[in-house]
């Protein structure tokens, strides 16, 4: 039996549910990451001994699963549009605002699918604006494809907004301490590809980057999804 099935032990003297349980790890884990959770942790933020939550919440993981479920509830649209692309953009951008306001998101992307009801109204309206459009196999295979885009560049996103903490460095000052070296290493002419990127480029921000990317696998998407069938 899932955490989803299982029902809720009886109301005790000191009032706790499921609810209050999952907002304390939330904000556990918006505070400190995901290490900074444990049964232990969400009893002593809730004021109550952790044998307690043992009848609403058998294992840490099961834990997860109800705090990833409760953020699904902020990407899951207020209004479904009715084009497939601007669904699975909204999609996209949900998520990044979902995960920059809890970081920890990022850790938990990516896995076995989420079971939870607001996991499942998310997916339920990303397939049902595909519907109709491929074959089920293509469509699957294109809700994976931006998922998958997605989930790596948040995950790089947010591996960039730790560093900064970690090491008390902007991205400007990490490239400003970086640079001795890395003029050094492409002036040897080993790189030339990597020393035109660098010297010509044009650099952009993580919200413009995230986009521009995601515009480009949708125009792959919406390639496949047009294609006659052979």
């Amino acid at each position: 039996m899932t955490v989803w099935d299982r029902p809720e032990p009886p109301t005790r003297p000191a009032p706790l549910d499921r609810e209050r349980i999952v907002a304390a790890a939330v904000a556990l884990a918006d505070e400190g990451g995901l290490e900074a959770v444990s049964l232990r942790k969400v009893a002593a933020r809730l004021d109550v001994g952790p044998m307690r939550l043992y009848g609403y919440i058998s294992t840490k993981e099961e834990l997860f699963d109800l705090m990833v479920d409760e953020v699904y509830a902020e990407i899951l649209p207020k209004e479904q549009p009715g084009d497939w692309r601007e669904v699975l953009r909204i999609r996209a951008h949900l998520t990044r605002q979902a995960t920059l306001r809890h970081e920890w998101l990022a850790d938990l992307l990516g896995g076995r699918p989420t079971l939870g009801p607001n996991a499942l109204a998310v997916t339920e309206a990303t397939l049902a604006a595909l519907d109709g459009l491929a074959d089920l196999d293509t469509v699957m295979r294109a809700v994976e494809t931006v998922s998958a885009y997605f989930t790596g560049a948040l995950r790089r996103e947010i591996a960039n907004l730790r560093a900064e903490r970690a090491t008390g460095l902007s991205k400007r000052d990490w490239q400003r301490a970086s640079g001795p070296h890395v003029r050094r290493m492409l002036a040897t002419g080993r790189f030339p590809a990597l020393s035109k990127a660098v010297h010509d480029g044009t650099e952009v921000d993580a919200e413009v980057s995230f986009a521009t990317g995601l515009d480009w696998v949708l125009d792959a998407v919406a390639a496949k999804l047009t294609r006659p069938p052979a």
